[in-house]
């Protein structure tokens, strides 16, 4: 079936050129040169995921350099990165009281509390969210309103995937709202949860009957509509599976890759976002020497200061300078995290059971396979690697592991400005943002996914011939020690080849050409500033209300 979303649905607006959705060169913007005017205030709302709020941070640093207003609703743990922009962060948790004052704060609002007062206690944090996210959303909307009109916002941007409370609030205040989607597209999603909730040992059925049982939901969507009056359903996010009600609330969604790049969508996916304008941006690549959101401890006080950036960037250039390869580990903040259902000690569900390895082993596996690929150490040699890994925030994180000379290894590290400098390999866990941003460098890649999109991504990377993935062992427990080896020699073999041939190499420059032709964070910049200063029709393609 033809995809309806190839042509930007705001041909009306820039006139008629033609405005593909992933080249900024098609964009025919009334004034592209920059412009003198008044300061705009904007409202960016973003949940506690480093992927997901990363690339609104370099949207964030092109708006407040031109001199308007940036604020944040986001928790303690974005802080850092967020003042670092220039943007003013604002505490979810003290924004918004009617939610948290008496519950306990969790990976997402207070799901933890929410789940003992409605008896779900013990239910897996998805699925928990799945029953709950209205509930809760209900709770964060008082507050959030307050929030917009405290900071007088023009415009917000927010994460669909996971804070349906920033379109639905802005739409309550009237002011426009975009979505920033950090998956490939709007098809992105109906396999990675798909995966998910097979992984959570359900499915979306099982998940649509019991939000149709669920009467405190029924009850909510009511009081929604009489309050708000929201069009809410009970199948919202589950039929069609990956279609969200936050994308088809918001004005239009950027997307943080290229249309090449996108994963295909469903008959049913289609139909339902048409009319819906999304716009393919490419990677949304900051300043050097930016900081970005590292990873997931719950506990904000947890999350060390030290800053470890300038000495691994030192390392590679001098790597860099004595012509050494230089080979980058990052598993990603979630599988490295606190996540209950996706992090460091969580496994796969399956008809009840756990099965396959731990976070925590799938890790350890994959830098130990690093280590013994890369961990020949000759001072004398400009053969000899440099291996650069980015371990989170785990204190066990090298718990048992040989780590051979050769190797910095930190809780975090500067991943971009790193792969500027040029990276021979990158092993990654295929999250949309190490993916994109990893082509845009023409870097080749060993992807040892996780969850959700990153397998999706890891195939993509074999089929685009830029790298090799490892996928992720699932049998059942009592296999899990012979499958951390096994894990280790493939992901060591896996490196090994993506490291010998040179076709890997070139098939990601090619992506790279392609990807530089995006229009990326000045062309996200100038939409939502059209927008905030009234140049696009608020009502474009809003549905759901």
């Amino acid at each position: 079936m033809a995809q309806p979303h190839r042509h930007y649905g705001l041909r009306k607006t820039f006139g008629n050129a033609p405005c593909f959705l992933d080249s900024s060169h098609f964009f025919a913007f009334r004034n592209m040169e920059t412009q003198t005017q008044s300061s705009r205030s904007f409202a960016f709302i973003f949940p506690l995921a480093a992927g997901h709020i990363n690339p609104s941070l370099a949207i964030a640093r092109f708006l407040v350099q031109q001199g308007h207003v940036v604020h944040y609703l986001c928790r303690e743990q974005m802080r850092e990165a967020i003042e670092d922009t220039g943007a003013v962060f604002h505490s979810d948790i003290e924004t918004q009281p009617e939610l948290y004052a008496g519950r306990a704060p969790s990976m997402w609002g207070a799901l933890g509390s929410l789940q003992e007062e409605y008896g779900m206690k013990g239910e897996s944090l998805s699925q928990a969210r799945l029953k709950l996210r209205e509930l809760a959303v209900e709770l964060m909307l008082p507050g959030t309103l307050r929030w917009l009109e405290k900071i007088k916002a023009q415009a917000v941007l927010c994460d669909p995937l996971i804070n349906l409370e920033a379109p639905l609030a802005a739409r309550v205040a009237g002011i426009p709202c975009v979505s920033l989607l950090t998956v490939a597209g709007p098809g992105g999603q109906e396999v990675a949860w798909g995966g998910v909730l097979q992984a959570l040992g359900t499915s979306a059925e099982k998940v649509l009957q019991e939000r149709r049982e669920f009467q405190g939901l029924q009850d909510c969507i009511d009081r929604l509509k009489k309050t708000y009056g929201f069009h809410l359903a009970v199948e919202d996010g589950v039929k069609p599976l990956g279609v969200f009600r936050s994308c088809l609330m918001s004005t239009l969604t950027l997307v943080t890759t290229a249309e090449f790049l996108a994963d295909p969508m469903s008959p049913e996916v289609s139909k339902a976002y048409t009319g819906h304008d999304f716009v393919y941006l490419g990677p949304m690549l900051d300043k050097p020497g930016a900081k970005r959101a590292g990873g997931h401890k719950l506990d904000a006080a947890m999350h060390s200061g030290a800053d470890t950036d300038a000495t691994a960037l030192n390392l590679a250039r001098d790597a860099r300078a004595e012509g050494r390869p230089l080979v980058l580990v990052s598993l990603g903040t979630i599988i490295t995290g606190d996540h209950a259902d996706y992090g460091w000690g969580a496994r796969f569900v399956v008809d009840g059971q756990q099965v396959g390895i731990s976070g925590r082993e799938l890790c350890q596996a994959a830098w130990q396979a690093a280590f013994d690929v890369f961990g020949q150490w000759d001072p004398s040699s400009t053969q000899s690697p440099l291996i650069l890994a980015a371990l989170g925030p785990q204190a066990d994180a090298l718990e048992g592991l040989k780590v051979p000379p050769n190797a910095f290894c930190s809780p975090t590290l500067p991943q971009v400005d790193l792969l500027r400098l040029g990276v021979d390999v990158f092993l990654t866990h295929g999250g949309q943002n190490s993916f994109t941003e990893a082509l845009s460098m023409g870097v080749p890649l060993v992807v040892c996914p996780g969850f959700a999109d990153q397998p999706v991504n890891a195939a993509k990377a074999e089929s685009l011939l830029i790298g090799l993935k490892v996928d992720r062992p699932m049998r059942p427990l009592e296999h899990a020690q012979a499958d951390r080896a096994a894990y280790r020699k493939t992901a060591a073999d896996a490196l090994t080849k993506v490291a010998q041939d040179p076709s890997f190499k070139e098939h990601a420059m090619n992506c790279a050409r392609a990807l530089s032709a995006c229009g990326g964070v000045s062309l996200a910049s100038r939409i939502l500033l059209d927008l905030a200063t009234s140049k696009l029709p608020l009502q474009l393609a809003q549905a759901g209300a």
